[in-house]
């Protein structure tokens, strides 16, 4: 996994990003979660710190048909249609 991940953990709190984990199958398959109020502002709010310069560099072998893009710009919310407290 990405060196840089426990540095980015202040500014993602800073930015909007809460309880955020990944999780990594062996076959390479990554899932990530995260909450936020607004997705698109935490990934804004990212966008201009150096350390996720490097998270994206970190991340792009884990995504697939980024086709030039970083892989924050592959991430997209999934709509919950089951939750168990």
């Amino acid at each position: 996994m990405p060196r840089c991940g426990q540095t980015c953990c202040k500014p993602c709190a800073k930015t909007g990003w809460h309880n955020y984990s990944l999780y990594l199958r062996d076959d390479g398959l990554l899932v990530g979660y995260v909450e936020t109020p607004d997705f698109e502002a935490a990934k804004q709010g990212m966008a201009g710190r150096e350390v996720n310069a490097r998270w994206q560099r970190e991340m792009a072998p884990f995504f697939e048909a980024l086709e030039g893009r970083r892989p924050d710009e592959g991430m997209f919310p999934l709509e919950e249609v089951f939750h168990l407290d």
